[in-house]
């Protein structure tokens, strides 16, 4: 990241974090509340690696296109004659790197979001509904590491992580896709 500063590589991981659960919470919800249905660890992993894949390919192409961004107008504020001279130097190599790296974070925090619900409903089949409140906690723990982070209230943050968390549960819960 840039300067190595620690901060910035707090978006992909909490991007991709939130992401894990809130997908893993959207796609199996029908199941964890059914007491006929179990989550099993096989798709407890299929539905992590999918969060993986898609987190690191919509990070990526937001990062990159992003940091050419900013390329496109260092360009233009250095008055430069030819466009994409900047892109095709060392410093394009260099933002291809961080969106490489940066997506990377965002996609293993993702996989990790998702396994942390799906993998105690796989362990506690005849308790889905844990797997729920596992998801629900691990955003209530999220925001409260948000509002640390930020100076700001632990009340909000995990408030808001949860209610998107249960939105997005009752949304799965009329879906059932899994």
């Amino acid at each position: 990241m840039r300067n190595g500063r620690w901060h910035e590589q707090l978006l992909p991981i909490v991007l991709g974090l939130s992401d894990g659960v809130l997908t893993a919470l959207t796609l199996a919800t029908g199941s964890l509340i059914d007491p006929g249905r179990h989550i099993m660890m096989n798709t407890a992993l299929r539905i992590s690696a999918s969060a993986f894949a898609t987190g690191a390919f919509v990070f990526f192409v937001a990062r990159y296109s992003q940091l050419r961004a900013e390329l496109v107008a260092a360009e233009r504020q250095l008055n430069l004659t030819s466009r994409g001279r900047l892109a095709s130097s060392r410093l394009g190599r260099a933002i291809l790197g961080e969106a490489i790296v940066a997506a990377s974070l965002s996609s293993l925090s993702s996989f990790v979001g998702a396994m942390i619900p799906l993998s105690v409903a796989a362990m506690n089949p005849s308790h889905g509904w844990a797997g729920l409140l596992a998801g629900l906690a691990a955003l209530a723990l999220l925001g409260a590491g948000l509002a640390k982070v930020n100076f700001g209230s632990p009340l909000y943050w995990s408030s808001a992580l949860v209610g998107g968390g249960v939105a997005l549960s009752v949304l799965g819960a009329q879906l059932r896709i899994v």
